[in-house]
């Protein structure tokens, strides 16, 4: 088949994209490669929920399952790579955008922090676990403070044993029909303002023990 691209993504990628929303992100993929059929789309909540919290799910999840997608509802990025649907398989491209542990604290709180950088954790280690060895983890985040005291990058390449291949600016209009949502408390449904923000591109350095477990699985 024709390769068909937008940005950092092809029709010929096998592609994980987690967290979602209203799955508009996964739509704006698919409607560009005018099939879904190499895209797995997950989120941490339930079918119903999703419909429930967000006025344009249902159209956006029939309209990706028409185009070939394979939905996969509550799935947590931390343990992902055990989910039944899910294990010993591998990706070209895995991605989370704009990750968030949920309003707990202010924004600025250290301990809110923390709550956001043990999900970009738990989502990297899992996530290195199904990349497969020439693939990328793109993770999407903003660059302001306080979210730069995140520091993702750290986090990937001290603690989840990554490496940072690109990091390039992200540009909302660049995905036509996608929505970014803020996902959690009463205004789950809204946008909310990305600002400066960039895509971080993560690989894993070549190792042995992943190669064999690859080549097993194939």
């Amino acid at each position: 088949m024709e390769e068909k691209k937008i940005k950092h993504y092809s029709s010929h990628h096998k592609i994980l994209l987690v967290g979602e929303g209203d799955f508009s992100f996964s739509l704006s993929l698919a409607n560009a490669f005018g099939s879904a059929s190499n895209m797995v789309a997950t989120s941490l909540d339930s079918k119903v929920t999703v419909i429930g919290k967000y006025s344009r799910a249902s159209t956006n999840l029939n309209e990706l399952e028409n185009l070939g997608c394979t939905i996969v509802h509550e799935v947590d990025v931390h343990t992902m790579n055990k989910h039944p649907l899910l294990q010993r398989k591998y990706f070209d491209r895995i991605v989370f955008n704009f990750p968030h542990a949920g309003f707990v604290y202010r924004e600025h709180d250290s301990c809110q922090i923390e709550l956001h950088k043990h999900v970009v954790l738990g989502f990297l280690k899992s996530a290195r676990q199904m990349v497969s060895q020439d693939g990328e983890i793109h993770v999407t985040h903003k660059n302001a403070h306080p979210f730069n005291n995140w520091k993702v990058v750290k986090l990937a390449e001290e603690l989840a044993k990554l490496v940072l291949v690109e990091r390039v600016p992200f540009y909302l209009f660049e995905y036509p029909g996608y929505i970014n949502k803020r996902g959690s408390g009463h205004r789950c449904d809204q946008s909310f303002p990305v600002g400066d923000c960039s895509t971080f591109k993560f690989s894993k350095a070549c190792d042995v023990e992943s190669l064999i477990l690859e080549t097993c699985s194939i």
